[in-house]
């Protein structure tokens, strides 16, 4: 294997053939993938629901590797979220990777390596891929997309389902994942040990639905933070949500980078945090069960669904005021996801 990747390896004869199985298909093989076939053809046996969730997503990120991941993980965990978020259990995945000529082959391989660790926490697998090299120059070292098909284990999750007097919860401290990328990207040294939230939330998923409870719905707060995933479901639903800006949890090392460089925390790209909507009474039975999970210690109720402004998000100050959460708009941060 060479040091670093060439043309060569893009062709689709000996050196490529070498790169995908002597990379890829070394910590990724499976049954399906060893086949190589030119699709794969997997059983899905689902349980209860009958039906399937099925998603895609591309991912570019700089810097490549960060502070509590790397675009393999990001690529991973993006996926299975997304079907997490509509109470699939994450099953199998495509992987297709566009790579840089001339980018490290140690790199690539520590890549895939996350992607297999972030699979197993899944309990999915990659059933097929595709392996481009780009000309030097073309590409900002490497791009990832993933499509991931997932078994439905809970049915009526959507953000359309939302009722006045729902509880919103979100699972853990937001804005790390934005905070992290920007502080690695510019280099600032910060005493404390600031790590991206990148994680897959199937496990908490799975842990919520177990105990009997259905969210109304789910979305995983990733660009446009917090304040996107809200005001999409406002306007989904219909309905206006209300949140107590001093119930947000905010680490006081993002509190510090939002204040210095006049971000909104809540506008801030995460990871591996997510809202639910859920009926009131099931609210603090939720919360605690997100905040069993390692990170998720800070997962707080922070409002709750009325009929005031419909299709609007609400911030409730501390001292009593009033105004609306707008959609972000612009890029704050490009090439975080």
């Amino acid at each position: 294997m060479t040091k670093t990747i060439t043309l060569a390896q893009g062709n689709g004869g000996e050196e490529n053939r070498d790169l995908i199985s002597g990379l890829f298909f070394k910590h990724l093989k499976n049954e399906t993938l060893e086949r190589a076939e030119d699709a794969a053809v997997v059983e899905l046996r689902v349980e209860g629901t009958g039906k399937v969730a099925f998603t895609t997503d591309s991912f570019t990120v700089s810097p490549i590797f960060f502070s509590g991941g790397d675009i393999g993980k990001l690529s991973v965990c993006g996926t299975c979220n997304d079907l997490a978020m509509m109470g699939a259990r994450p099953r199998h995945l495509t992987l297709a990777v566009m790579i840089e000529e001339g980018f490290e082959t140690r790199q690539l391989e520590k890549i895939v390596r996350s992607i297999k660790k972030e699979l197993a926490v899944n309990g999915a697998q990659v059933v097929a891929g595709d392996t481009k090299v780009m000309p030097r120059g073309t590409i900002d070292g490497i791009i990832i997309n993933t499509s991931g098909l997932g078994e439905v284990t809970a049915e009526g999750i959507s953000a359309s389902k939302l009722r006045p007097g729902d509880a919103v919860i979100v699972s853990r401290d937001i804005g790390r994942h934005g905070a992290a990328i920007f502080a690695g990207r510019e280099g600032i040294e910060l005493e404390s040990d600031l790590r991206s939230d990148c994680a897959s939330l199937w496990p908490m998923v799975e842990a919520v639905l177990a105990a009997g409870i259905t969210p109304r719905a789910m979305r995983d707060a990733t660009r446009g933070g917090i304040a996107a995933a809200l005001n999409e479901w406002a306007v989904s639903s219909d309905v206006c949500i209300e949140v107590d800006e001093g119930k947000i949890p905010v680490s006081e090392t993002v509190a510090g980078i939002c204040e210095m460089l006049g971000f909104e925390p809540a506008a801030l790209a995460n990871e591996g945090t997510f809202l639910l909507a859920v009926a009131p009474q099931e609210a603090e039975r939720v919360v605690e069960i997100l905040r069993g999970f390692e990170g998720n210690e800070m997962a707080a109720l922070i409002g709750e669904v009325s009929e005031s402004y419909p299709g609007r998000v609400v911030l409730r100050s501390e001292w009593g005021t009033k105004r609306f959460m707008e959609l972000p708009t612009g890029e704050l941060l490009p090439r975080i996801c």
